[in-house]
């Protein structure tokens, strides 16, 4: 179709604006799929946007869409008259934009920037080798065709060069090429052009001059950089560094250029002159400088010059040139004051971004044989600066924690990266100047203010990583450091500063006391305060939930690490924390002092205290059923009441305060180990009262899902805990799980009877003979459930199922039970083989099909001699052996898969 004049379907293009109904935006979509897909439709974009018939936006994006689309997809399908159409469109479109008084927007300006980068992808190598000179020469320095120039070379970049964009090989090939035809061709000229542009427009274009030093900046990584970095250049990127509207921009240019990649010896000498320059011209003054934004650009600016100076340190050491290793070194340490007085800035981003040098710095000295007294002052001086630019400011929010107090938290884990490595250059450095800071403030923190005292106490805590120990084991070894770390943590639980209020210096108090928990076995006399921290308003009770949340964590790490040296007080603990281990009623509108999720600490700490304390066992099991039968009479009480409620609302509460006291129970039992099992503690009888109580609720008609769950992790631990005593209660708990189930209950269910196999083998034999059929039939009929083609999370849930189906028989013929199978009759058996075969053959799933021919290889073995099962040596000629053909000559069976090819061995 040639066009004579641009005919578009104009009630269509009433659907492009953003605030047209439905039926128009369909029909513009639909309109776009026509152009786009049509021969030679798409040329009405063409002609308008070459003549400038449309004045709408929307309508002028589209058409650079559509011709997107033809570029992108359909270039080589286009004939030579179309593609040199595409071109003539372009440049007369860009001729426009010199003569129009007002720039288009800039949407429309970076689509038609990048329509051009894709043309020039497609076509420099082979139609266009003069693009950038038809460019250049349409536009010379007229500021709305440098505009469009501008974000075409960044689009360009963004199709050639950006790392950060995947690549298949053969544009990756495509690109070196067009790259390598650049330097030869047109490279100087562009250069030229960025030169004139920024002398011409810094100072009546200033966005302009950012945009093309953002240019320089991107370019300058595969260029040759002698044509940027010269004399001639660089004077103008240092003047820029003085105007306001410039300097931001300037500094990111230079930034690039110093992080090129180059032999080391010349970039030590590029660092060092545009370091002398920066210097004279007053930049280093940065005590002066109040524009903070500016100065985050300049720290980086720094942080990329010093790291430079350092990688061409390391190169140089390893290839042994002794005068230029000094010399290096030497203009290394005279970065060094600079780089002190940005890492200790007020403002957190410039300090954040010259960690990276201060950080390869301190490596460098690690590896010195010898340290001269300067850099001995130098460490000392980055350890200063971070022990300052550690601590809080005054509007940091504890309570409600937003953007700002996330970005200190990620800039605190830099600086303690810095302090680790420190710790690797001078432990004993560190260690004194820590022990300094901490017993000075211990000795006033009454009077001290908040963030001095978290400082301190974080601090110490800090020695615990950046100081190796084996196993947390601060207290032996090096006299020297646990002398030190002793004395610290004597003040810390001795000076009263548990009792500072404040949510920050609470939480490192406990966080501290736990991470230096080895320090109790030492000086035991310490247990008895640090107790009594937890257990009132500094901890547990405190007015923060955040402490109390946190608190409760930390208590049960202290009371499993220390629970020897506990024998004195466990009648006293669990008296003093009884109320906070109340389940809290569904109907109580007050919030309970701790979460149902702390409160989970609270009874694994009571289990932990209960089962390893000196008590005779009649006093543990006294003490196991005071602490859950509250839980069994609360659990009765709500699951009568449950099925009566109607609200749903109410019904979810009732069931996850039953969940709750489940987990609860559940979670006292981890307390036990081999050494003191629920045996030994005379604890059986109190947790067979607990499955009694608790397994009444698997035939709850409501609330379904969230009960069977927590019964059935109950009975999942208590496998554990109970052992045999548990054999009683499974075969009516099966049975009420396998009652109206659905594939996520099965899924849960399989688990638990394939640990009961796993685990008491023959003994569960005539039970899992009974619940075999039963559980393979339930599995069937929800597998058989009809299910939306498009309904992604059913597929996978019956995957799931599938898979935990393939378990269960593979754990089954795996245990040795033979007969749990072979007692099922030969039209079951039958029937479960062929699933099996299925399994292994027909679903595209290698998990599942490794599975599924381990189980078919077992009952070859099993079953396929002459004392097997009548019949099944037939079977396996007719149906397993095939399989083992058929399975790999599936389209699905997929060898570049890594699971599939377990499959094939």
């Amino acid at each position: 179709m040639a066009c004579q004049s641009a005919v578009m379907d104009e009630q269509a293009l009433l659907g492009l604006n953003p605030n047209a109904d439905a039926r128009y935006r369909q029909r513009a979509m639909a309109y776009f799929e026509q152009l786009k897909e049509s021969q030679d439709a798409w040329e009405v974009c063409a002609e308008a946007l070459a003549k400038g018939i449309y004045s709408d936006d929307h309508v002028k994006f589209f058409c650079f869409q559509v011709l997107e689309h033809q570029i992108k997809f359909r270039h080589a399908g286009l004939s030579a008259a179309q593609q040199q159409l595409i071109r003539e469109t372009l440049m007369k479109w860009l001729q426009v934009q010199l003569m129009n008084a007002q720039p288009e927007k800039p949407f429309i300006r970076n689509k038609a920037a990048q329509v051009l980068a894709l043309t020039f992808v497609m076509e420099y190598l082979t139609l266009w080798p003069k693009f950038f000179f038809d460019i250049l020469s349409l536009v010379g320095l007229n500021p709305h065709g440098v505009d469009v120039y501008l974000r075409t070379l960044m689009a360009i970049d963004a199709e050639v060069v950006d790392r950060d964009i995947l690549h298949s090989p053969e544009e990756t090939r495509r690109n070196t090429l067009i790259k390598d035809s650049m330097r030869e061709q047109c490279i100087p000229s562009l250069v030229e052009s960025w030169f004139q542009i920024l002398q011409t427009y810094q100072l009546t274009h200033p966005e302009l001059t950012c945009q093309c030093l953002e240019v320089v900046g991107a370019y300058v990584s595969w260029i040759d950089l002698n044509l940027i970095a010269n004399d001639r250049f660089v004077n103008v990127l240092l003047s820029q560094m003085s105007v306001e509207e410039l300097r931001e921009e300037a500094c990111d240019c230079l930034f690039e250029i110093v992080n090129k990649g180059m032999d080391p010896v010349d970039k030590t000498k590029l660092v060092e002159s545009l370091c002398q320059v920066l210097q004279s011209a007053g930049f280093f003054n940065v005590d002066q400088e109040e524009d903070v934004d500016f100065l985050a650009k300049f720290s980086r600016l720094v942080n990329g010059m010093g790291q430079s100076l350092v990688l061409s340190w390391t190169k140089l050491v390893k290839a042994g040139n002794v005068k230029e290793v000094a010399e290096t070194l030497q203009a290394v340490e005279a970065k060094v004051p600079l780089m002190l007085q940005l890492l200790v800035h007020e403002d957190d981003d410039i300090s954040a971004n010259i960690v990276g040098f201060c950080y390869e710095y301190l490596h460098v000295l690690k590896q010195l044989p010898q340290l001269t007294d300067q850099q001995k002052a130098n460490i000392e001086a980055v350890m200063l600066a971070v022990m300052k630019k550690l601590t809080y400011d005054d509007e940091y929010n504890f309570e409600n924690e937003g953007e700002d107090e996330a970005m200190f938290v990620e800039y605190r884990k830099q600086l303690k990266m810095l302090l680790d490595r420190l710790a690797q250059v001078s432990p004993e450095l560190l260690l004194e100047a820590v022990r300094r800071v901490f017993n000075n403030t211990m000795q006033v923190w009454q009077t001290a203010a908040f963030m001095e005292v978290e400082v301190a106490i974080r601090l110490l805590y800090m020695l615990g990583e950046a100081l190796p120990a084996s196993h947390g084991a601060h207290f032996s070894g090096d006299t020297a450091k646990t002398s030190a770390l002793q004395d610290m943590m004597q003040t810390l639980v001795s000076c009263g500063v548990s009792s500072y209020q404040h949510t920050s210096v609470s939480l490192e108090f406990f966080e501290t006391v736990v991470r230096y928990d080895k320090f109790f076995i030492v000086e035991p006399q310490h247990i008895p305060n640090v107790l009594m921290a937890f257990l009132d308003q500094r901890g547990l009770r405190h007015n923060s939930p955040k402490v109390r949340s946190r608190v409760a964590y930390l208590f049960s790490r202290f009371i499993k690490t220390l629970h020897k040296h506990m024998n004195a007080f466990v009648e006293d603990i669990l008296t003093r924390i009884q109320d906070l281990l109340e389940l809290a009623p569904p109907e109580n509108g007050f919030p309970a002092l701790l979460t149902s999720d702390d409160q989970l600490f609270m009874f694994e700490s009571a289990g932990v205290l209960i089962v390893n304390g000196e008590s005779p066992v009649e006093r543990k099991q006294a003490l196991m059923r005071s602490l859950l039968a509250p839980l069994m009479d609360a659990f009765r009480l709500l699951l009568n009441k449950l099925p009566l409620e109607t609200d749903e609302e109410r019904q979810v509460a009732i069931a996850d305060c039953l969940s709750h006291a489940v987990g609860f129970a559940s979670r006292t039992s981890k307390a036990f180990s081999n050494k003191q099992t629920v045996k030994q503690c005379g604890c059986t009888e109190v947790y067979r009262d607990c499955l009694q109580t608790f397994l009444p609720a698997l035939s709850c008609p409501v609330q379904r899902g969230v009960l069977r769950s927590s019964v059935r992790s109950f009975l999942h631990r208590m496998i554990i805990c109970l052992e045999e005593e548990v054999l009683p209660f499974v075969p009516a708990a099966s049975e009420h799980m396998l009652k109206d189930c659905e594939a996520k209950d099965l899924q849960e269910f399989i688990p638990l009877i394939s640990q009961i196999t796993a685990k008491f083998k023959r003994q569960v034999s005539p039970f899992l003979q009974q619940v075999f059929m039963p559980l393979v039939l339930a599995i069937f009929e929800v597998l058989a459930r009809p299910a939306e083609d498009n309904d992604q999370a059913a597929a996978l849930e019956k995957q799931m199922l599938r898979r935990s189906y393939f378990s269960f028989i593979q754990a089954i013929t795996g245990s040795g039970m033979n007969e749990v199978m072979a007692n099922q009759g030969a039209e079951n058996i039958e029937r479960v083989v062929f699933t099996i075969i299925q399994g292994a053959v027909d679903f595209p799933d290698p998990v599942a099909q490794k599975t599924c021919f381990i189980i078919l290889s077992k009952l070859v073995e099993l079953w396929g001699g002459k004392d097997g099962m009548v019949g099944f040596p037939d079977f396996i000629y007719k149906h397993i052996v095939p399989a083992c053909f058929l399975a790999p000559l599936k389209p699905t069976f997929d060898l570049s898969d890594a699971q599939t090819v377990l499959v094939s061995f």
